[in-house]
């Protein structure tokens, strides 16, 4: 007897118990079932109803033939035979399925139409094949990975690190959306690195990354996504430096990735929740709250895995501290850029910022290498030919020019076959720095104007500081959307909203971009 048997036959026993224990005279025995025939009662099941007297009758001479376990409900005769279709044709099926595993339930029932004008519901095809051991994984041909959950058993054996689209902020009076970059530690559920971005890019994964190597020291493995940014060549060389194995997520294989994507979800819930329900703020304030999350809520909650809060679990598996020199780390992500070097001021310029070099390499094509998180004082000078030449040191360059060229006699050999031999010479292809700006186009309403206008047309009188986080942002992704909007059609769209709020009235707006692009088209 199972236990939902079991809950059935105690229901009936307890209400036969007056008779079976005696409490009442045999003759009144008719009399008490026909009372309880009359009655409501709440079966095991959760239904309400009332038995019948022959109901009655029967559960209690099963109880008098063979007491409690008597009254255990008797299995089928036909129990896991098909009753509506004929055993031959489910043995045909079976047979079909065995034959080639792979063939599917509308192919084998296009066999069972063919031989016997028949076919079998997928379930009920499911349920034999089962039964039969002719499912796919029990013939062992199954493709789906069997999963174990992610665990290793100390602290910085293994980091995970991901990127995550957090919430929009204020900056410089506009409205712009963040990325979150984070490395978690797997044993601990500790998080190393937590910070949101203006970009998700490379740069911005080495700031990241750098900033848990100097506080927790190096990882035996890491753990990243598959995308482009985690296979560069300045990661792998990091890695390959500090003795790291680089693991990259399998394509098109989400569930290994769980671990840090949980964390996500714990953010955004408990954290970018409350930061969208109040005023947008900025950048560095976001990642102020951030760090006090992970102190005060996170790092001390227990974890539903690990059954202990990511802290202590992060220092009880604490067994040593891989310390590092940071010179090694970013001697990977050095930057190389291609620059000539000025002939009036012998220097050279990168980012709006010049660098005086030796006067003997004027007019060089020379490598110009630099390390993007430091203060960008000084920087290296090497030939296309990978020779160093010296340093560049920041100048403020004046109008006026070096001294004049010194007079030197005729020279022994031609000028001219010199640059003609240069001119056949090739230059090495220049490659790309990382783009630290983004170039955006003037328009000639800005944003903050547009939801001015808005809040203003809902009778918010402040403006900007009546309108939340989530609605700002809202309006920033509308005004992306078409770059002709203007005040006109900002009151067009709430004159036709057919309520005064922020939904209907962007609603309209859509509706007139819309249009303005069909009729354009």
């Amino acid at each position: 007897m199972d236990k939902e048997q079991e809950k059935w036959a105690i229901f009936w026993c307890d209400l036969l118990s007056p008779i079976i224990y005696g409490e009442i005279e045999p003759e009144a025995t008719n009399w008490f079932l026909k009372q309880k025939a009359l009655e409501q009662f709440r079966y095991p099941n959760g239904g309400v109803g009332t038995p019948s007297i022959s109901t009655l009758r029967r559960k209690l001479k099963r109880y008098q033939e063979g007491g409690f376990d008597n009254l255990a409900r008797k299995k089928r005769s036909d129990q896991g035979k098909p009753r509506n279709i004929s055993s031959e044709v489910i043995e045909k099926a079976i047979e079909l399925k065995k034959e080639q595993p792979r063939r599917s339930p509308q192919t084998i029932n296009f066999f069972l139409k063919d031989m016997y004008g028949t076919s079998v519901p997928r379930s009920t095809l499911y349920r034999h094949f089962k039964h039969a051991g002719a499912t796919r994984i029990k013939l062992g041909i199954t493709r789906t990975k069997v999963r174990k959950r992610w665990s290793r058993d100390h602290t910085h054996d293994l980091w995970v690190g991901d990127f995550e689209e957090g919430p929009y902020v204020l900056d410089q009076g506009d409205v712009v959306p963040t990325h979150l970059s984070a490395f978690i530690d797997c044993h601990s559920r500790y998080v190393v690195e937590a910070r949101y971005y203006f970009r998700q890019n490379l740069d911005i994964l080495i700031d990241s990354w750098i900033r848990a190597l100097s506080i927790h020291g190096t990882p035996i493995e890491l753990y990243v996504d598959n995308a482009k940014v985690y296979h560069s060549n300045g990661l792998k060389a990091a890695c390959h430096r500090l003795n790291i194995r680089l693991l990259h997520r399998p394509p098109n294989d989400p569930p290994p990735g769980g671990l840090v994507e949980r964390f996500f979800q714990t953010v955004q819930d408990q954290f970018e929740a409350e930061v969208r329900a109040g005023d947008i703020i900025t950048l560095d304030e976001l990642n102020r709250g951030l760090s006090a999350w992970m102190a005060v809520i996170y790092h001390k909650t227990k974890n539903s895995e690990t059954r202990q809060s990511p802290k202590n679990r992060y220092q009880q598996g604490l067994t040593v501290i891989r310390q590092i020199h940071m010179n090694r780390v970013i001697e990977s992500f050095m930057h190389t850029d291609f620059r000539t070097i000025n002939r009036t001021f012998s220097d050279v310029q990168l980012d709006k910022r010049f660098y005086r070099v030796d006067p003997k390499l004027r007019g060089d094509r020379v490598q110009v290498r630099f390390d993007p998180f430091s203060s960008w004082d000084t920087i290296q000078i090497y030939s296309l030919k990978d020779e160093y030449l010296g340093t560049g040191t920041l100048h403020n360059r004046t109008k006026a020019p070096l001294g004049p060229e010194p007079v030197r006699t005729k020279p022994r050999h031609s000028f001219i076959d010199l640059w003609i031999r240069k001119h056949k010479k090739t230059l090495a292809q220049q490659t790309g720095s990382i783009d630290y700006r983004k170039v955006v186009q003037q328009r000639h309403w800005p944003f903050h104007e547009f939801a001015k206008t808005v809040a203003h047309l809902m009778g918010r009188k402040a403006g900007l500081a009546d309108l939340s986080s989530a609605e700002l942002e809202s309006l920033k992704k509308v005004y992306n959307q078409s770059r002709s909007i203007n005040r006109q059609m900002v009151r067009q769209a709430f004159e036709k909203a057919s309520h005064p709020t922020l939904i209907y009235i962007i609603a309209e707006l859509k509706h007139l971009i819309h249009k303005e692009v069909d009729h354009v088209s």
